[in-house]
C-alpha cells in the first residue's frame, strides 16, 4: 500500500496536479452514477479546473468542489437535477456541495438561468408512482401560472412539486404534500404556498378543476 502510494505521488509534479487527476476522476464518477451526458462532464472538469485556477478550493472540500462542479454544469444547461440528488451519489455533504457552489457562482460569474419547473415533472411522477394524466395536469398547472407570470421568483423544483401535488388530489391519488416535498428537495411550507397562490388565481376551482 505504501509503495502504491508513494508511486500515484510520483506521476504528478505537484500536490494541485493530484488534487485536479483526483477531482476529475470524482467528477465522471459522479455524471456516470447519475446518467447524465458525456458534455455535462467536460464542462463540469472545465469549471473545476476554472476554481482551481482562481484559487477557490484553498481550505475547502475537493469532493465538495467535484459534487458542485456537476451540479452548477447542469444548472448551466437548464438541466433538472436537485442537490438533494447529486449528494445522494457524491462523496461530499450537502453543505460542502453548497459552500463550493456558493463560492463558484459568486467568484466565476455562471450563466445560471432559470430551470423551467416541467422539467422535473417526469422524474417526479416516476419517483412517486403516479398516472400520466396527473403529470399531465401538472403541466397545464404550471402553464397557467407562468401565463400570469406566478413563477418568476419561486423555487423551480417546489412550483413543480405543488403542481404535481394539486394534480394528483384531483385525481385522487393518495399523496401527502411531505412526501411531494421531499421528492422536489423543499419544504412542505413551499410546497403549500404555490398551492395557495393556484387557489387565488383561480385555477384550482377554474378550468383545471378535475372532470369525473
Amino acid at each position: 500500500l505504501r509503495m502504491r502510494r508513494q508511486h500515484n505521488r510520483a506521476r504528478f509534479s505537484s500536490k494541485r496536479d493530484r488534487n485536479q487527476a483526483y477531482a476529475l476522476t470524482e467528477i465522471q464518477r459522479l455524471v456516470a452514477a447519475l446518467g447524465l451526458a458525456e458534455m455535462i462532464s467536460e464542462q463540469a472538469c472545465a469549471l473545476f479546473e476554472s476554481a482551481q485556477s482562481n484559487d477557490l478550493l484553498t481550505g475547502r472540500s475537493l469532493e465538495g468542489f467535484a459534487a458542485a462542479s456537476v451540479y452548477a454544469s447542469c444548472r448551466v444547461g437548464s438541466l433538472a437535477r436537485t442537490m438533494d440528488e447529486i449528494v445522494t451519489v457524491a462523496r461530499a455533504k450537502k453543505p460542502e456541495l453548497k459552500t463550493a457552489y456558493s463560492a463558484m457562482n459568486s467568484e466565476l460569474g455562471l450563466p445560471v438561468g432559470p430551470i423551467d419547473p416541467t422539467e422535473y415533472l417526469p422524474r417526479y411522477t416516476s419517483e412517486l408512482d403516479l398516472a400520466a394524466d396527473v403529470e399531465s395536469r401538472a403541466h397545464a398547472y404550471v402553464d397557467a401560472l407562468r401565463e400570469r407570470n406566478a413563477v418568476g421568483g419561486k423555487h423551480p423544483s417546489g412550483v413543480a412539486a405543488a403542481c404535481l401535488y394539486k394534480a394528483a388530489e384531483d385525481f385522487g391519488a393518495e399523496i401527502t404534500q411531505t412526501a411531494v416535498a421531499g421528492v422536489g428537495d423543499v419544504s412542505p411550507m413551499t410546497v403549500r404556498s404555490t398551492v395557495d397562490r393556484l387557489e387565488e388565481i383561480g385555477v384550482v376551482t377554474g378550468r383545471w378543476e378535475a372532470t369525473s
